[in-house]
């Protein structure tokens, strides 16, 4: 099983570098600039920022708060970058036809509210588990 899921590897990875090959070969730096400048952006800014941030909630939030407010801050921080290209119009790609008019802050500002609610009923529910009950 090992030989087929290795070789079905090696015929992506090749089908990648041949879909690469335009792109390497029309602006190498541009290229260049998304293998070094992702990597380097994530150790430099995103690692330490998130580092810094489980250190807080661990050091500020009580115990029961802790795993939904992580959760939260990991899910709102994925929708943000997933709706950048759509708020930032001008320098996304080509618009999509039927969804280029949508309000995408809107829906935005929606689906993170839906998530805050979330993470504030699990920290309650949590809250309430940890209380400790009176004997019978």
């Amino acid at each position: 099983m090992r030989w087929v899921i290795g070789a079905v590897g090696l015929v992506l990875l090749g089908w990648g570098a041949v879909e690469l090959l335009p792109v390497v070969l029309d602006s190498p730096l541009s290229l260049g600039g998304w293998l070094v400048g992702g990597p380097v952006v994530h150790d430099a800014l995103i690692a330490p920022v998130v580092g810094v941030g489980g250190v807080v909630i661990a050091r500020v939030l009580p115990k029961p708060w802790r795993a939904p407010v992580g959760a939260g801050l990991v899910v709102s921080a994925i929708l943000v970058v997933l709706s950048i290209p759509y708020l930032w119009r001008s320098f996304s790609g080509p618009l999509t036809p039927g969804l280029h008019d949508r309000p995408y802050l809107l829906g935005l500002l929606v689906a993170l509210t839906v998530v805050w609610v979330v993470v504030a009923i699990v920290g309650l529910a949590r809250r309430e588990n940890t209380r400790p009950r009176p004997d019978r």
